[in-house]
């Protein structure tokens, strides 16, 4: 029996929102529509409408909506969130000013705030009265009246987002617990973030930012999404609303609002999860993922068909204790500004420009020179097929944009301007991979590069080529992959304890003990998901350091091991060695515990469509530098290429949301998943 069920990932971008629609046959569906900045549901509901309207499906036939969203990441870009107090032990309402006093540019003449100030400057950071000891014992009660004033003077500064840190809460909560309920009780449209929530593990200060950050993002998460899941019911869609989170599952809305500082990062975990997909479908287990889009590139590491995640995150150069992907997410996209510096260097990035104006080449009033531009002057893209003919480019903007503002200053052609716009950000994405693989102690030459985004395979050879990677993996809908990833991640939820005990001074029944009650909690959010408690897989994991160590890793722990403690001591060795270049047999610590509860996702079989006729579309000039000339270049349309098809460089392959460049010394084949498999030739390596 064919299920007639459709499921729709929507992945919001700076430029483009994307969609992938499967229906219960394999029939797939994508779509890129502008995205709207202003207010992104929007973008997203225009989307769905055109899918409805092209389908022809009725709203009640979908049973998925998955949503990867860049609203959080955004507030904290844009500085607008919401106004937020911070209300600490007293004594400590300076710590988040105060920080690790750890300087990241030592050298730099001009200084700028190393800690997250913005999110509760100093008049809105007040000391109430109480004290939880180190072993969860209160040393001083709750004074309520403390409170009340602290509030009450939060109130004259117009806040409406209240955080509270009380020194070890990750122990005892009850005060920070009595705090909201006083606070909601009083006041009850103040949100309210209390770091026992949001961080239940020591070390004040990270537990602080990430607490605040909550707060600061909560009322803009919550409106988002509330008025989201109000417009889909508004076009009758009852399938439950699920967000990407920045570790790479989903959940529900109601969990999402209730925890929005685990949103950061939820577009580039969709293009992360759809990447290990296709890798594993295919047979390729490691992986770097590249996601150009028109904003920003983002860079993953997929080893042995596991993303590689982190505990600890950057948003707008601040350190944010979550556990997320480990994308690293650089300024370098298609709309990317190209501009000429003090010195006469080149540069592109970070600045965009974004979907509206955008780049020259879109003709909407922008006049910078994009990275976009300097492809259509190199001839690499059709300007009457871009976004599958939705967008029409005008290359006379684009020239005279590359001319002004880079070829003239440089006192070069166009073209070779355009070229030198291509290799700065080649260098500047090789730098990112380096970043995510090398210090990570990962040998880039031993992965394969999965090129996704809009602009991702018109770069990946060339950025192959800069690492010395020799296959590129362009998926049959690699500018909507993120989409498509959302209907490839599982429920997942992660809770967190602090630990603190020396390996050898614990067992694992005291481990298992304190496991126990992290999966009560666990399972009650998969149970808010509905999700079959059968199929739930569970998974924990120790953070772990030398003694005296100020930073620790994430080991897996597995309870079922003959030696558990022994084995987890054992791979922490290997990890670290890895990680830093040395490892030592010494006394080791395990600072936090977690437990992960996940339901994998039943992948969405995806019908392979593949066009009758000729795949050869004709030719056009294209400016190679290598070459330092213009050659007349091949292009051909993918849709009619077939399975066991072959191709060999230079020539263009073009497709409703991506053009894929194939340079000379490399060579193209059409796996029977559909996948294009590009190998660099031995003879040119």
């Amino acid at each position: 029996m064919v299920d007639n069920k459709y499921r729709i990932g929507v992945d919001v971008g700076g430029t483009f929102t994307d969609f992938s629609c499967v229906s219960g046959d394999g029939k797939t569906l994508t779509l890129k529509v502008p995205s709207t900045p202003h207010d992104p549901s929007k973008g997203v509901i225009a989307g769905i409408r055109e899918i409805i309207s092209q389908t022809e499906i009725a709203p009640a036939e979908i049973s998925v909506f998955a949503h990867g969203t860049t609203v959080a990441t955004n507030a904290v870009l844009e500085r607008k969130g919401a106004i937020v107090g911070l209300l600490t032990t007293d004594g400590f309402r300076d710590i988040l000013e105060i920080g690790r006093q750890m300087r990241t540019q030592m050298y730099s003449v001009r200084l700028r705030p190393e800690t997250p100030i913005f999110l509760a400057p100093g008049a809105r950071r007040l000391g109430v009265i109480e004290r939880i000891g180190s072993d969860g014992n209160i040393i001083k009660p709750l004074d309520e009246d403390s409170l009340t004033r602290a509030v009450e003077e939060l109130l004259i500064q117009d806040v409406d987002a209240v955080a509270i840190t009380f020194l070890f809460s990750f122990i005892n909560p009850i005060h920070e617990l009595r705090a909201q309920e006083i606070i909601l009780k009083k006041w009850p449209r103040l949100t309210v973030s209390l770091s026992s929530q949001v961080d239940p593990v020591f070390r004040e200060y990270e537990r602080t930012v990430v607490t605040a950050f909550d707060a600061y993002i909560k009322p803009t998460v919550d409106t988002y999404l509330s008025n989201l899941s109000e417009a889909l019911q508004k076009e009758a869609i009852s399938a439950p609303l699920q967000v990407m989170q920045s570790r790479g599952g989903l959940a529900g809305c109601k969990t999402a609002i209730a925890r929005p500082v685990r949103l950061f990062l939820s577009g580039p975990a969709g293009g992360v999860i759809g990447s290990l997909e296709e890798g594993r479908i295919n047979g390729f287990h490691n992986l770097i993922t590249v996601d150009i889009g028109g904003t920003s590139c983002d860079i993953a590491l997929i080893n042995n068909s596991k993303p590689l995640l982190r505990q600890e995150g950057v948003i707008d150069t601040f350190s944010v204790r979550i556990p997320m992907v480990d994308v690293n997410a650089i300024g370098s996209g298609g709309g990317s500004v190209a501009w000429i510096d003090g010195a006469g260097g080149l540069k592109v990035g970070p600045h965009s420009a974004g979907s509206y104006p955008g780049p020259a080449c879109y003709d909407k009033g922008g006049e910078q020179a994009t990275v976009t531009d300097a492809s259509l002057v190199l001839g690499l893209l059709d300007p009457n097929y871009f976004a599958n003919g939705r967008l029409q480019l005008n290359g006379e903007k684009a020239h005279l944009a590359i001319e002004k503002h880079i070829a003239q200053p440089m006192q070069i052609s166009p073209e070779k301007a355009a070229s030198g716009i291509h290799r700065v950000l080649v260098s500047q994405m090789s730098e990112g991979i380096r970043s995510v693989s090398v210090k990570q102690g990962f040998d880039p030459r031993e992965f394969s590069l999965m090129a996704l985004g809009g602009a991702g395979p018109l770069h990946a050879c060339a950025l192959a080529e800069e690492l010395q990677i020799t296959k590129v993996l362009v998926p049959r809908n690699p500018g909507v992959l993120s989409a498509s990833g959302l209907l490839n991640a599982p429920i997942e939820h992660e809770v967190s304890v602090s630990f603190n005990k020396q390996l050898d001074g614990t067992t694992v029944e005291e481990i298992s003990k304190t496991l126990d009650k992290l999966d009560v909690e666990a399972r009650q959010l998969m149970n808010d998901e509905n999700a079959d408690s059968n199929k739930v897989e569970t998974t924990y994991f120790a953070d772990i350091c030398y003694l005296g160590q100020g930073y620790h890793l994430e080991v897996c722990l597995d309870l079922r091991a003959q030696r558990p403690l022994e084995q987890l001591y054992r791979d922490f060795l290997i990890l670290h060695d890895r990680v830093y270049g040395h490892s030592v047999e010494a006394a080791a610590r395990i600072v936090n515990l977690r437990s992960v509860h996940r339901l994998p996702a039943s992948p969405p079989i995806s019908e392979l469509s593949i066009n009758k006729g000729d795949c050869l579309k004709g030719s056009r000039q294209v400016f190679v530098d290598s070459e330092g000339q213009r050659l007349t270049v091949p292009f051909f349309d993918r849709s009619f290429m077939q399975i066991g098809s072959r191709i060999e460089g230079p020539v263009i392959i073009e497709q409703g949301d991506t053009t894929t460049w194939v340079p000379r010394g490399w060579e193209g084949s059409v796996l029977e998943t559909g996948l294009l498999l590009l190998n660099k030739l031995e003879s040119d390596r």
